[in-house]
């Protein structure tokens, strides 16, 4: 396999493309009036944008990437913060069964995204609610490509 490949749909093409440009650190290999197309080496990865109409609460819980250790997490929550995306810290959370270090971005369209490093793993969901089988964080009510500076902490 050469990449994975993931198409998600939104609604602004252009604030969606300011979004990834940030968020993956790279420029599309193509756009168009309704597409674009990230071709990524590292991670592996195939990421187009499709500019649709679709209901807001689908079937996406979220995306991520694992990362190899807890200094991975803090070097891209740097590079993130400092690309202006709003930026949820999660250290040592207990979340889908595995105590974690983790950041949380989401794309104006409110997918959710994390970079995590799993520690160990647990017995419970999350810390608080042992049974909640929601989002290990859930968005935040409007789109979060806010500028870094408007940080707004989600109840996790």
């Amino acid at each position: 396999m050469k990449r994975m490949h993931v198409a998600v749909n939104c609604t602004d093409l252009q604030k969606s493309l300011a979004f990834y440009r940030s968020f993956f650190g790279a420029e599309p290999t193509k756009v168009k009036d309704n597409y674009a197309k990230f071709e990524l080496d590292y991670p592996a990865l195939h990421f187009s944008l499709n500019v649709r109409p679709f209901e807001k609460k689908g079937v996406l819980n979220h995306l991520g990437f694992q990362v190899d250790n807890t200094e991975e997490v803090l070097a891209m929550g740097k590079r993130l913060r400092q690309s202006g995306l709003l930026l949820i810290d999660e250290m040592n959370t207990t979340c889908c069964y595995a105590v974690q270090d983790k950041v949380w971005v989401y794309d104006p369209d409110g997918n959710a995204w994390e970079i995590f490093y799993t520690k160990e793993d647990s017995e419970f969901e999350s810390a608080s609610e042992p049974r909640d089988l929601s989002l290990c964080c859930t968005p935040p009510t409007e789109p979060t490509f806010i500028e870094f500076g408007s940080f707004q902490k989600n109840k996790c």
